[in-house]
């Protein structure tokens, strides 16, 4: 039996991560969460753990002070995983991000140069650097880059989706795709990770990118609505696209493309399916 803790307690990851493992496995895992919003975990014993998977964080605040963005996603990160590896632990997994890339746009391959432009995608950059220099032959580090996470309870840019799809009378026909993740295809390669306890970097994702307007599509079969798809407004959003940061994000192309690990992952459900299931 695997020894799990997960740092972040309430996180929609951490928490989709414990149910998947403890209510399908639970001969197999035991799953504890701490909470490292306080300094009170540095009292907790991670001696007996087999892996530590912290997905505590924090993404996008505008309101937030930069310096709050590396406490947390760096300093904090680079503690846990100190405390781990001095406690015994043999196997840490960091949730990272795509935003290390510095990209809202365009294609990620293999030969992509880590270039952040926020305080979130920097903080995060920096973390996976120091926590990846801690590997040996006794602790394995796994870092996690994923695109857009979604399932049923996520916040996000996939509930900006919805409430457009709800909002708007027609909804823009475009040609764009993006990588994205279903939480339930997340927790399966997460299984996998512990028990391979897999090295490296790994940039897990549905097999098959996203069309925003298939998405849309799907989201309204899921509320029983009918959607009007509009050429005109598709043209409308090609053209503004390059000056609006919320169109960039819901309408504009980023995916992940011959990573060279394509083979790691498989979908327990496909794309559109999962999407009507997240809205349920």
């Amino acid at each position: 039996m695997k020894h799990i803790l997960i740092t972040g307690a309430e996180s929609y990851v951490g928490t989709a991560l414990e149910r998947y493992l403890t209510e399908n496995f639970p001969d197999d895992y035991t799953v504890s969460t701490v909470d490292v919003r306080e300094d009170t975990y540095l009292t907790d014993s991670f001696y007996g753990y087999d892996t530590v998977v912290h997905v505590a964080g924090i993404v996008h605040r505008p309101t937030a002070p930069a310096e709050l963005y590396y406490k947390v996603n760096r300093d904090l990160a680079i503690t846990v995983a100190e405390k781990a590896k001095r406690e015994g632990v043999a196997h840490f997994i960091l949730f990272s991000t795509m935003s290390v890339y510095g990209k809202t746009t365009g294609v990620i391959t293999k030969d992509t140069p880590l270039c952040p432009k926020s305080h979130y995608g920097k903080s995060r950059a920096q973390a996976e650097e120091a926590i990846l220099a801690m590997e040996d032959g006794s602790f394995a580090v796994t870092v996690l880059r994923p695109p857009m996470i979604y399932g049923n309870g996520c916040k996000g840019n996939f509930n900006t989706v919805v409430k457009l799809v709800k909002a708007l009378p027609s909804f823009p026909r475009v040609s764009n795709r993006r990588s994205m993740l279903y939480i339930e295809n997340l927790n399966v390669f997460m299984r996998r990770v512990i028990d391979e306890r897999m090295r490296g970097i790994y940039f897990p994702r549905n097999t098959v990118p996203m069309n925003t307007t298939e998405m849309a599509r799907a989201i309204a079969d899921a509320l029983g609505t009918r959607l009007h798809l509009s050429r005109i407004l598709g043209a409308a959003v090609f053209l503004t696209r390059p000056f609006i940061k919320k169109f960039r994000k819901a309408f504009g192309t980023l995916v992940y493309i011959g990573m060279g690990d394509e083979a790691l992952y498989e979908d327990v459900i496909d794309n559109a399916s999962s999407v009507k299931l997240s809205v349920l």
